[in-house]
């Protein structure tokens, strides 16, 4: 397994995404901070599609990259974390 990159080793491109996402999706300050804390703790990741669902909303990524934010609603593919 691999362990979930960073915030600041995020290649731009996915970062800027992300954020363009958390702000459409609204996510709160508390939601982000759930998510900081679980990335600060260098989580291990499947090499292929995954995701964490955080109750109000779910990161998807593949392998180290976290890639988007859905609604609770929505749903995602892989493992789930």
């Amino acid at each position: 397994m691999l362990r979930l990159e960073t915030w600041s080793h995020i290649p731009d491109a996915i970062r800027n995404h992300l954020i363009e996402r958390m702000r459409d999706r609204n996510i709160s300050l508390s939601d982000l901070n759930q998510l900081r804390i679980w990335m600060e703790s260098s989580p291990n990741v499947p090499d292929g599609p995954g995701y964490k669902d955080f109750g109000s909303f779910k990161l998807c990524g593949k392998g180290r990259y976290p890639k988007t934010f859905l609604l609770p609603g929505q749903i995602a593919s892989g493992e789930r974390l």
